[in-house]
């Protein structure tokens, strides 16, 4: 354990980036040491980003492995296949590393070539990359050397489905999740179709015939419930900056269990999972800014299909918030360190 761990982060201009920034520089036991940007280097980061005047003073560098291995962990919030061609010289110099993109979440380097259309630069990292779902995989994370930082919808839908999973009472076929998520899930690009006058006032489902993040989610409940699991995922695009909402459905195997108390004590002790009372119902708007996941359980007119909604802030929770509870647990700093924020409201 370290009072002064030094990151870096490849990659600091995109909104991932941007909220790594804001988290790490407001963090007690962190010192940032390298942010980089090759369209960007020799720039102070305070310019592009005004909200981290006084709180960052360093510029924007060129990405190389030398110019990262003084750090104790790098976090990567590239573009998917970015990551895989430095890493493996990064961890031989014996610096820890937080992926946030895609490049190690997937255990089959053909899997991850079928959804992501690119040979795997490293597929001998795959083996050693640890799922960073602290939820479900707290103890190995915290002596990884290399975590596959979780998708955003994939970390609300694996919260809101596991518990009942576990629980053996829902079916493991027939699953569904209907989610949505804000317009900086598709990243700080030039995009027609998240230009405000495309997205502002519009709603639409897109990638209906398959979105990279199903794999994902299907391999993280398989792993941990040991169950096959059958699932249809269709993400949304909403009209707003931040946030996810996902409404999952689940047939019910089993009539007469507490479900409330089934959430409620699969997540007692976890720092980032609120589990709503009975008849509460979550809303985006409560955990904007903050790395927390709010989680209801309903059963409509008592029927046979059991819905769960939960809620997270797409960058924070499902990005660079949940990078950082990942670095926490691997240096063996309190999980909550940096973390304490409350949500924004309005």
């Amino acid at each position: 354990m370290t009072n002064n761990i030094k990151a870096g982060i490849v990659g600091g201009t995109g909104y991932t980036g941007v909220e790594l920034l804001r988290l790490l520089a407001q963090h007690p036991q962190v010192e940032l040491h390298a942010i980089t940007s090759r369209g960007e280097a020799g720039r102070p980061v305070a310019d592009l980003f005004p909200n981290l005047r006084h709180h960052v003073d360093l510029t924007f560098i060129e990405p190389s492995v030398a110019s990262l291995q003084d750090c104790d962990v790098v976090f990567y919030a590239t573009p998917n296949g970015t990551a895989m061609q430095q890493v493996p010289d990064l961890l031989d110099t014996g610096v820890r590393v937080v992926d946030l993109a895609a490049d190690f979440r997937l255990r089959d380097p053909a899997e991850w070539q079928q959804w992501y259309a690119l040979e795997h630069a490293c597929p001998g990292c795959l083996d050693q990359a640890v799922y960073g779902l602290p939820e479900f995989n707290r103890e190995a994370i915290r002596s990884a050397q290399l975590v596959a930082n979780p998708g955003c919808y994939a970390t609300a839908v694996q919260l809101g489905f596991y518990p009942l999973l576990q629980a053996g009472v829902i079916a493991t076929d027939g699953l569904i999740a209907d989610c949505k998520s804000g317009v900086t899930g598709a990243g700080r690009k030039a995009n027609l179709g998240t230009l405000l006058a495309e997205a502002g006032d519009n709603f639409r489902a897109y990638n209906v015939a398959g979105h990279r993040h199903l794999p994902e989610i299907r391999q993280g409940l398989q792993q941990a419930t040991g169950q096959s699991i059958g699932l249809t995922f269709v993400p949304h695009l909403l009209p707003m900056i931040r946030g996810i909402h996902v409404t999952l459905y689940a047939p019910l195997v089993e009539q007469a269990a507490d479900f409330q108390s089934i959430f409620a004590n699969c997540y007692s002790q976890e720092p980032f999972v609120d589990v709503l009372p009975a008849g509460v119902l979550p809303e985006t708007r409560s955990v904007r800014g903050a790395n927390q996941c709010r989680i209801a359980v309903q059963r409509p007119q008592q029927g046979n299909m059991l819905v769960v909604l939960a809620v997270i802030d797409n960058l924070v929770k499902g990005a660079a918030g949940q990078a950082v509870h990942n670095m926490n647990l691997m240096f063996g700093l309190s999980e909550t360190a940096g973390l304490d924020g409350i949500a924004l409201l309005p």
